[in-house]
């Protein structure tokens, strides 16, 4: 059920933004919503590693799957994988580039591009950055990678280019474990770093905007962002899932210890059913919330 719990923020950056305007293409309003856990999906195949996901159709997860080194489409009506592809590493981070394109994190420096055509999974080419790979995003055409290596970001085009750098020098020492990223509809990227126990905002150029902080996040990983005001975040270390609305300042505990979520690590929302899926740290279950 919801918890109301809300506090301020303590935000560095720019001044505090003006309240954004409600209209009908904001398709959920988080704070009025009740959450209501629906049955768990478990991938099949025995225990395993769900590292990242998302949601590219309405009844179609991909699931990166560190475990069994591969990048499974799963149908979430009946549990079942309808199309796999083996990777030489175990996958990490993953993102949508398009609709039928993901880019996934595969060991420390490389991202395979994967085709999702007809239920299909086929792989693409792969790119090679030049340092450990943390987090990973798409913006506008280009991908944004943190390096936990003197934590930094970068944007790079599809085809591998530098775009943008922020920090590679490691002299601001503002990251520390930036695990997790997310963009908005309108290209603003939010990094979750649980080293720091904050969320970063940067623009598609990597300048940065605000930094939040709050007594709520703690170890804070998977982040999703379900309109440009309200971004879910995993906190693991409290075992809770977490609403930042930047426009406002607050962040309010929308699952908490009475829902028994351990450990939640990545999450995904899909607008279509307005679904929530969760997985948590080093299992092979998916954890579906449904709001009303």
């Amino acid at each position: 059920m919801f918890n109301s719990l809300q506090v301020t923020l303590h935000i560095t950056g720019l001044p505090p933004p003006t309240p954004a305007s409600t209209s009908s293409a904001v398709p959920t309003d988080l704070t009025q919503a009740r959450l209501k856990r629906q049955p768990d999906i478990q991938l099949p195949g025995g225990k395993c590693y769900i590292s990242d996901l998302e949601v590219v159709s309405p009844d179609m997860l991909l699931v990166s799957n560190q475990s069994k080194r591969c990048v499974q489409l799963l149908d979430c009506l009946n549990g079942k994988v309808v199309s796999e592809v083996q990777l030489q590493g175990g996958p990490h981070r993953l993102c949508l580039t398009d609709r039928n394109t993901a880019a996934v994190e595969v060991g420390d420096r490389t991202i395979q591009m994967i085709k999702v055509k007809d239920k299909t999974l086929t792989k693409g080419k792969e790119l090679t950055v030049s340092g450990t790979i943390y987090g990973l995003t798409s913006s506008r055409n280009s991908l944004v990678v943190s390096h936990n290596s003197q934590p930094w970001l970068e944007v790079i085009s599809m085809d591998g280019k530098v775009l943008h750098q922020f920090d590679k020098s490691g002299k601001s020492q503002h990251f520390k474990y930036p695990d997790f990223m997310c963009t908005t509809p309108g290209g603003s990227v939010f990094i979750s770093d649980n080293g720091t126990h904050t969320i970063t905002k940067v623009d598609g150029q990597l300048n940065l905007l605000q930094t939040f902080t709050s007594p709520l996040l703690q170890r804070p990983w998977g982040i999703t962002a379900v309109t440009e005001d309200q971004i879910l975040v995993c906190s693991l270390g409290n075992n809770s899932l977490v609403l930042l609305q930047p426009s406002t300042n607050t962040m309010s505990t929308l699952l908490g210890k009475d829902e028994v979520i351990k450990c939640p690590y990545s999450l995904t929302y899909c607008p279509d059913q307005k679904k929530i899926y969760i997985a948590s740290i080093f299992t092979d279950t998916i954890n579906v919330c449904m709001m009303s």
